[in-house]
C-alpha cells in the first residue's frame, strides 16, 4: 500500500507539471525531428571554379555532381573564393593542373580532392595537381574545423546553466525580493547580476580560449583578442538569456528543461552539422540563434585570420541579443516589485 501510495504521488506530481510532461513526451520528438531534416536533407555539393580549363575536363568535372562555374581570369575566380562563394578553383599552368582551396573545411577539402581524382584519372599518364590552400593547411584535421564552434558552445552553455540557476535561486531564497524592497531600480538590479557574473565569465572566456589553442593545439592564425571578444560576447548572451529564463522556472529542474529547446537547436545551427545540407527553409532558422553567429565569428578569425571589420556584423547581432534580452529581464521583474 505504501508503494502504491508513493507511486501515485509521484503520477499526480507529473500531471501538474506540463513542463515536465512535455520534457519527457515531446523533446524527444522535437529532437529527433531536427535530425531528420538534417540528415535527410539535400545533397552537399562542391562549388568549384575554373579558369581557362577544356572543355573534356570541365564535361568530366560535372559529372562528378560538382557545381562548375567558368570564369575568364583568374583574378574574378580568386575574388569568388575569398567571397566563399566557391570551394576550390581549378586552373591549368603550362599544361599542368593547379588547385587553390578554399580550405577552412577539411570534409568539403576531401570531397574536391576526389572528385578531382576521377577527373584526372582519365588522363594517360595521370598528372598530380599543385595543390596551395587559401586558409588552414593540408592535413588540417576536423577538430581544427569544429573547434570554434565548440569553443563557443561550451562557453554558452555552461554559462546559461550557472546564471539561471544562480538566478532562480536568488528569488527562491527570497534575496531577490528583499532586494527589491529598496529603493534599487530594475535596470541596476540586471546590470548589477551581469556585471557581477560578467567577471566570471570573462575569466571563463580567457581560460577556455587559451586552453583550446595553446595546451590543445587547435588550428589559430586570427587575432586572440578578437577570439576572446566574440566568447565574451556569447557569453554575456548566455547571462542575459539564462538570467531571463531563470523567471519561469520555479526549480532547478525547470532550468534544465529549457535545454532541449534553448541549447540542442543551437548545436544543430551552430555550424556542427553543415547548414548546406538542410532544406533553404530550415537553414533560415539559424537566423535567430545566437551561437551561430558566435560560431560563425570564431571560425572566421582562428580559420580564416579575418579582421574586426569582416565580422562586425556578428558582433553586432550577439550584442543585439544581450540587449534584447536585458530589457526583457528588466521587464520579467514587474512581477517581483513594480517601480
Amino acid at each position: 500500500m505504501r508503494t502504491r501510495a508513493l507511486a501515485l504521488r509521484i503520477i499526480r506530481q507529473f500531471l501538474r507539471d506540463k513542463r515536465t510532461l512535455a520534457l519527457i513526451f515531446l523533446a524527444p520528438l522535437l529532437i529527433l525531428t531536427l535530425l531528420n531534416f538534417i540528415f535527410n536533407g539535400q545533397p552537399i555539393t562542391p562549388n568549384i571554379g575554373t579558369v581557362q580549363l577544356p572543355a573534356p575536363i570541365i564535361e568530366r568535372l560535372n559529372s562528378t555532381d560538382a557545381n562548375v562555374t567558368t570564369y575568364t581570369n583568374q583574378a574574378e575566380a580568386k575574388q569568388a573564393l575569398e567571397a566563399r562563394d566557391l570551394d576550390a578553383i581549378l586552373s591549368l599552368t603550362d599544361g599542368k593542373p593547379d588547385l587553390i582551396l578554399e580550405g577552412s573545411d577539411p570534409s568539403m577539402n576531401q570531397a574536391i580532392l576526389l572528385r578531382l581524382q576521377k577527373v584526372m584519372q582519365a588522363n594517360t599518364p595521370t598528372i598530380q595537381p599543385n595543390i596551395t590552400y587559401l586558409h588552414g593547411k593540408e592535413g588540417m584535421s576536423s577538430f581544427d574545423y569544429f573547434g570554434p564552434v565548440l569553443i563557443g558552445f561550451f562557453s554558452f552553455f555552461f554559462v546559461f546553466m550557472i546564471a539561471g540557476v544562480s538566478f532562480l535561486r536568488e528569488r527562491t531564497t527570497g534575496t531577490l525580493e528583499r532586494l527589491l524592497a529598496t529603493p534599487i531600480r530594475r535596470s541596476e538590479v540586471v546590470g548589477g547580476y551581469l556585471l557581477g557574473f560578467g567577471i566570471f565569465t570573462l575569466l571563463q572566456a580567457t581560460l577556455i580560449t587559451w586552453f583550446a589553442i595553446e595546451v590543445l593545439g587547435m588550428y589559430m592564425v586570427g587575432n586572440f583578442g578578437l577570439v576572446l571578444l566574440i566568447n565574451l560576447l556569447l557569453t554575456l548572451t548566455a547571462l542575459t538569456l539564462g538570467t531571463l529564463l531563470s523567471s519561469f522556472a520555479s526549480s532547478e529542474f525547470q532550468i534544465i528543461q529549457f535545454i532541449p529547446l534553448v541549447i540542442v537547436p543551437q548545436v544543430f545551427f551552430s555550424g556542427l552539422f553543415n547548414l548546406d545540407a538542410m532544406a533553404p527553409w530550415l537553414q533560415k532558422l539559424s537566423y535567430i540563434m545566437p551561437l551561430y553567429y558566435g560560431a560563425d565569428a570564431m571560425r572566421g578569425i582562428m580559420i580564416r585570420g579575418e579582421s574586426i571589420g569582416d565580422i562586425q556584423l556578428d558582433i553586432y547581432i550577439l550584442l543585439g541579443f544581450s540587449i534584447v534580452f536585458a530589457l526583457l529581464n528588466i521587464a520579467a521583474l514587474k512581477k517581483q516589485r513594480a517601480i
